[in-house]
């Protein structure tokens, strides 16, 4: 088993992540890093902090110079924090003392990495937006296809009362949406420039800090917090839960549909499905067992974030790495399952037949809450609900339909009762304002 299956080449198809793999690697990491140092360093410059020519110098050389995350290992583990040696090392590759010496100038190790960490969650949520939208798209197809498709509901395991293939996806599909709206908000409330110096403080920056900070976070497009927020992990905690709650609803269409591929059910098949080494007949819904497994890892390492956001004092070097470990596999947890459910969204096709068997079995007892409502128009609610249980314990013990007992103990009964396709209640509408909903993104 790899260390992670992220960035597996054995497990890379069954779990992709896309391009969001590239941000989560040292490389990346450096490189965002050097462009946080050059955009401080400009910042400064304008502001007269520094000189204006070596303000230029530095941010000439973080767009150019290179560094080999291999050569900062030493200095990362003795320090804790890359940051130390990455400066000593940008400093002798910029060959220039004179501009050298005004990098980092005020700044501490946890500015420069939570704002490099910034930087790559920006672009982390900007893919995640793109699948998203390609997401909904198939399944607004699908819910438009099938918005009459009438097959079981199911509550608790056990068929409950008719609804259609289209409102069960846009079931899945109206969260996905709401998250889709949340991300403007999010990246306002979230993505923060870090600038506070030492011990939050911003005391090396002197007065003109708050306008540096300001002027740092234009500069990279980031929001400024008007604030420190060294210790305080919300922005991150909020990213986090975000992506936790895509995972988790990717999570439940995942698990319905492995449900709905079960033997004896077979409402739903797949194109690709998976097979066994052993047993030729097995079409196993791999991508949604996929889908599952992801959302769990993705509670598991939520919970580890709000532990790791209980910082101590100014600075907590424990809560601090913890966070290290954990966010990149939320981030590469939730684009692993976006990039799997898009395609499992163009994959999945109904079982019509199969559903309209699904509504047919069990003794007509799909229609029980229709036949209790029914009664009620002429006799007490509870009463209603008593006769009908007791046709239905009669239904199922002389193996008979609760349709054929229940016109022959009330004949007044409209016989339209029992045909589905007049119970689906709002499901109809419920998908036609999913798809509704998905046509309008971007207009």
């Amino acid at each position: 088993m790899a260390a992670s299956v992220f960035d597996s080449p054995l497990y890379s198809k069954l779990f992709p992540v896309g391009e969001t793999g590239r941000l989560f690697s040292d490389t990346a990491a450096i490189r965002a890093m050097l462009l946080v140092e050059g955009a401080l360093a400009k910042a400064q410059g304008t502001l007269g902090i520094i000189p204006e020519t070596s303000a230029a110098a530095i941010h000439r050389a973080s767009l150019e110079i290179q560094i080999d995350p291999g050569a900062l290992a030493t200095s990362t583990g003795q320090n804790g924090v890359c940051v130390p040696g990455l400066v000593d090392a940008f400093r002798a590759e910029m060959n220039a003392p004179e501009h050298a010496q005004f990098v980092h100038w005020g700044a501490t190790s946890q500015d420069i990495i939570d704002t490099a960490l910034m930087l790559r969650l920006r672009q982390a949520l900007a893919l995640a937006e793109s699948d998203l939208q390609a997401l909904l798209s198939r399944l607004a197809d699908a819910a438009e296809k099938h918005g009459m498709t009438p097959m079981a509901a199911r509550t608790y395991g056990q068929i409950a009362t008719p609804t259609t293939w289209g409102a069960v996806v846009s079931q899945w599909g109206m969260p996905l949406a709401d998250a889709l709206s949340a991300l403007p908000r999010l990246r306002q409330s979230s993505l923060f420039v870090s600038l506070s110096g030492a011990a939050g403080t911003s005391a090396a920056l002197g007065t003109q800090a708050p306008e540096l900070r300001r002027a740092l976070a234009e500069g990279l497009g980031l929001q400024d917090p008007e604030r420190s927020w060294h210790t305080d992990r919300t922005p991150l905690l909020r990213i986090s839960d975000w992506l936790g709650h895509v995972s988790a609803i990717l999570g439940s269409m995942g698990s319905c549909l492995n449900g709905l591929a079960a033997s004896g059910i077979d409402e739903v098949r797949f194109d690709n499905p998976g097979t066994s080494s052993t047993m030729p007949q097995k079409q196993n819904p791999i991508d949604a067992t996929s889908l599952v497994a992801l959302a769990n890892q993705s509670s598991a390492l939520r919970a580890g974030m709000t532990s790791a956001a209980q910082h101590q004092h100014q600075r907590d070097g424990t809560a601090w790495f913890t966070e290290w470990m954990l966010l990149p596999q939320i981030v590469l947890t939730t684009a692993s399952a976006l990039q799997i459910a898009t395609r499992l969204a163009g994959e999945m096709q109904p079982n019509v037949a199969q559903m309209q068997a699904g509504l047919e079995t069990g003794n007509g007892l799909i229609h029980a809450e229709a036949l209790s409502f029914a009664l009620s128009k002429d006799m007490p609610r509870p009463a209603a609900q008593a006769a009908t249980k007791a046709l239905c314990v009669q239904a199922v013990a002389e193996g008979t339909s609760l349709p054929a007992l229940a016109l022959a103990a009330y004949p007044d009964l409209p016989p339209s009762l029992f045909q589905s396709q007049l119970q689906l209640g709002q499901a109809a509408t419920e998908a036609r304002t999913f798809v509704t909903r998905v046509r309008g993104i971007g207009k």
